[in-house]
């Protein structure tokens, strides 16, 4: 079955283009051409809107009342339906620093649980935690963390859905672990870290690429002391996930991070909770008590719990943050993420790729939500054909 989708301006990380439409067979993006029609093709008017990459989130923990930890076919389903509704159209389930029964359940739950028809793909899990450095606990629960186990993280191998991992390289046994599963295809990503800045280049050597929430759960910068975030900062193997709520961080230090990163380093992420598109209240993560006021979630100690932000609200808030082009932003929320996690049929609008496409109108809401060819979403008052 093929789908047309033209009249929109179509942003792809390589190009921006006008008059163009592009042609969906079945689940792959056949390529781009003039506009027309066919008589055996369903036909979508983007008029007034913007056809993008399908947003890829690498840390996620929940929403909409359902958390990665439920370890439920419900939450993952839940979460799945919430998230295409704001343009992602591929996430990883993110665990919490949890007892070893609970992370092995929920990686065994997204192991089980067959891709959804109405909403975005799980291609795989973030494990984060619990191997962390206890000085940047964050929401992390502290009983919990730990040293590596290889008897523990082969079990997480063996389910096939582990591919990220956050970690704190500097404690006993990271690298190790880090040399051992780099070889067999998982991710690495530094957070949560006291790391000084030859233990952060070490971990880059060894085959750390990510960095979890830039800025949150590490050492500020020093002159003398410059800590990770100087590697980070200067090293162009690592790309930056960053939480674009303007709490997390500000404003200012996005533009700084940008500048010295280049926008092809950054990754948006939401880091979303639970909470995520409810009201403010009483929430639980990682069984602990998150309460949420004016959309910000913080435990009792006062610490921020992960955030309540939506990918389409990051690409907005970047917008304002910023003076990149929107080009540029709606590469760090696909290509970018695409690129980390090495997935070469994703992140970008192009013959041979997956169908994952969404609709933005002129002020970037989500209008149409396309995974693998098939609409997952579309706004009510949204009428395309």
């Amino acid at each position: 079955m093929r789908t047309l989708i033209q009249n929109g301006i179509i942003i792809s990380p390589q190009e921006v283009l006008h008059n163009q439409t592009l042609i969906i067979n079945d689940k792959t993006i056949e390529g781009l051409g003039i506009s027309g029609s066919s008589s055996d093709a369903t036909v979508i008017d983007a008029q007034g809107c913007y056809v993008v990459p399908g947003f890829i989130d690498v840390h996620v923990h929940g929403a909409d009342g359902h958390d990665t930890m439920d370890a439920t076919p419900e939450a993952i389903y839940g979460m799945a339906a919430f998230y295409a509704k704001h343009g992602v159209t591929s996430y990883y389930p993110t665990t919490m620093t949890m007892p070893a029964p609970n992370i092995q359940a929920a990686l065994e739950n997204v192991e089980n649980c067959p891709q959804p028809t109405n909403g975005a793909q799980h291609l795989g899990v973030h494990v984060e935690g619990p191997y962390l450095n206890l000085k940047y606990k964050g929401a992390q629960p502290p009983e919990y963390f730990r040293p590596p186990s290889p008897a523990e993280y082969g079990q997480w191998l063996e389910t096939g859905v582990c591919k990220l991992m956050t970690v704190a390289p500097e404690i006993e046994g990271a690298m190790e672990m880090i040399h051992d599963l780099e070889r067999q295809g998982v991710e690495f990503a530094i957070g949560h870290s006291a790391a000084t800045y030859e233990e952060a280049v070490k971990g880059f050597d060894a085959g750390v690429r990510q960095v979890t929430h830039t800025f949150n759960g590490m050492v500020g910068l020093h002159h003398r002391e410059p800590g990770a975030l100087a590697a980070i900062l200067t090293d162009d193997r690592v790309n930056a996930q960053l939480i674009a709520d303007g709490i997390h961080v500000h404003p200012g230090m996005i533009r700084l991070l940008v500048r010295a990163k280049g926008a092809e380093h950054v990754m948006l992420i939401t880091d979303s909770i639970e909470a995520t598109g409810l009201s403010d209240g009483d929430y639980d993560l990682g069984g602990q008590m998150v309460t949420v006021k004016a959309g910000i979630a913080r435990i009792a100690n006062g610490a921020l719990a992960g955030s309540t932000l939506t990918m389409d609200q990051a690409v907005r808030n970047m917008m304002s943050f910023t003076d990149l082009p929107l080009q540029k932003i709606i590469g760090m929320a696909s290509a970018v993420p695409a690129k980390a996690m090495k997935l070469a049929q994703k992140g970008q609008l192009a013959s041979g790729c997956d169908a994952d496409v969404v609709l933005l109108n002129r002020e970037l809401e989500v209008m149409m939500t396309i995974v693998g060819g098939k609409t997952v979403y579309q706004a009510d008052h949204f009428k395309p054909q």
